[in-house]
């Protein structure tokens, strides 16, 4: 086991029964599903991490069974599932992109790399396809549909969690000595969209993750990250509770608040992360599971489910607070960044992103 105690907060064993709550969540067929018994691919990845750094490998090894039982034959996942049963034929872009967090943070963990070079097909497979939906301003096409059409709207939430994917993926590659010169380019186009053109995106400023994740996922850091966190820290920010997932609405929640504690201790605020990830502690249960989230306003528990992405994400920000290797793993010094444009790329260049300037970089053929 590679949990670390967090002194005044949770102890190892805390921690250790909070991943024995994602465990138990597991099903006979590894995968790691919601409350209501889907699974998707993203939170299924997350709980895998969780498990990874908890010891329960074999417990893990399933999960990533699961992934190469499921994957399409194109690289890419449904958003839901039933066990192996597709529930939801939609494609999410970044829910496919995360398989690469996975591995790598597997690899950065165990140091086994047998498990690495089994799932590399699969995350070859994976990042070929979310590139394949990359939007010539650099950003991503959200979701391919069940019908086969793509939609060409953009989020920056999953824009932004896919550039960490790739910069996994472009590490497992060098570890594997199977580059992927494509990868690198995307990366960069993918950055340079979230960073600098928040034009091309769904306007869902609504909702923390839009705030918090370019600084998550290591899109903007130093003191941009850090005036982006400071920009909306009141909309979303409550005291003595945690941060709310929509900025208009009497709802924290445990992931959303986990989750911006990674992106505070990832961007050199641990602190602040460690404030807040006690003032969380309100949704944990005696089990060592969390609720996934409180209408503070009138002190309800809803919904009433404790979820296995909530405590996986509580694992995982706990260990980034100690410093473990969750904080390497998103604070990404040693991740390759992929070909950056400089900031001022379009204006160099008199057109915007958003006007196809990148149309022949991302035109693969």
């Amino acid at each position: 086991m590679w949990l670390r105690d967090l002194p005044g907060v949770l102890t190892r064993e805390d921690l250790a029964r909070t991943a024995a709550a994602v465990a138990a969540m597991q099903q006979p067929t590894g995968a790691l599903p919601w409350p209501d018994g889907h699974t998707d691919p993203w939170d299924h990845v997350e709980c895998a991490m969780a498990l990874t750094l908890s010891g329960q490998l074999e417990a893990a090894r399933a999960a990533y069974a699961w992934l190469r039982r499921t994957q399409a034959p194109d690289g890419s996942w449904c958003c839901k599932y039933d066990g192996e049963r597709v529930v939801s034929a939609d494609v999410d872009t970044n829910q496919c992109a995360y398989v690469a967090v996975g591995v790598w943070q597997w690899w950065q963990v165990t140091g086994d790399r047998a498990l690495v070079e089994r799932m590399w097909p699969h995350v070859r497979r994976a990042l070929d396809f979310v590139l394949d939906l990359q939007n010539p301003g650099g950003e991503l096409s959200w979701c391919r549909r069940a019908d086969g059409s793509r939609d060409h709207d953009a989020l920056v939430t999953g824009s932004a969690s896919a550039y960490h994917a790739f910069r996994c993926g472009i590490a497992l590659a060098e570890l594997l000595g199977d580059p992927q010169p494509e990868w690198e380019l995307g990366a960069g186009l993918l950055q340079h969209a979230v960073a600098e053109h928040p034009e091309v995106f769904l306007d869902k400023t609504r909702f923390s993750m839009d705030w918090y994740y370019p600084v998550l996922a290591g899109v903007v850091r130093g003191e941009l990250g850090r005036a982006r966190i400071d920009a909306r820290w009141e909309d979303f920010h409550v005291p003595s509770v945690g941060i709310r997932c929509v900025a208009d609405r009497p709802w924290v929640t445990g992931a959303e608040t986990a989750e911006l504690v990674l992106a505070l201790a990832a961007s050199g605020q641990r602190e602040r992360g460690l404030g807040v990830f006690t003032e969380m502690q309100h949704l944990r249960v005696d089990d060592g599971s969390y609720w996934t989230g409180l209408v503070f306003d009138e002190g309800v528990i809803w919904p009433a489910e404790h979820s296995s992405w909530t405590s996986a994400a509580v694992v995982l920000a706990a260990d980034a607070l100690a410093g473990g290797p969750t904080l390497a793993l998103f604070t990404g010094d040693a991740l390759p960044t992929g070909v950056l444009l400089p900031r001022d790329a379009c204006e160099l260049e008199g057109a915007p992103c958003a006007t196809g300037r990148h149309e022949a970089a991302v035109d693969r053929g």
